[in-house]
């Protein structure tokens, strides 16, 4: 029989490792995350971000969570003939190694689903993105009423 002490010894000793583990390096970089604003009684919002894979293994977005929204799910638009569908990925995102993956609006996107209060231009929300390899990962998406500039949009306007 083990003794209780021992028992709990080695699981804090598990949790710790596993601790150490997603707050440990991670070869995900992120930039660009906004989510649209809403206007009051708003059921949905979008999370857009840039993930860079600079690692030499693929890894996978599994879920995303945010306190501002009854739930989080990552979503997909694509043409079926001449309509517009989106459907949820429920197996999550591939991440390839050393390579990018952009969620944008008409694209895939991160789906707030019923937030809790409108989402305002300039307020910053945090979103747990939750990571097959890289684990638990918190971003601050900053609210815009449409895609922020960024320098390789700046680009193709000039």
């Amino acid at each position: 029989m083990i003794k209780p002490h021992i028992l709990s010894g080695a699981l804090l000793a598990m949790a710790l490792a596993c601790g150490a583990q997603a707050a440990g390096k991670t070869d995900l970089r992120f930039s660009n995350a906004w989510v649209r604003a809403t206007p009051p009684n708003a059921k949905v919002a979008g999370g857009f971000i840039r993930i860079e894979n600079t690692g030499k293994s693929a890894d996978r977005l599994i879920s995303a969570s945010t306190s501002l929204a009854a739930s989080a799910e990552i979503h997909e638009m694509k043409m079926q003939g001449d309509m517009m569908q989106m459907r949820q990925l429920s197996e999550g995102l591939a991440i390839p190694a050393k390579q990018t993956v952009t969620l944008q609006p008409g694209d895939v996107h991160l789906m707030l689903i019923a937030p809790k209060q409108p989402i305002v231009e300039g307020q910053k929300v945090n979103i747990i993105l939750l990571f097959e390899k890289a684990g638990s990962q918190t971003v601050e998406f900053t609210a815009h009423k449409q895609a922020p500039m960024t320098k390789d949009r700046q680009h193709l306007q000039h």
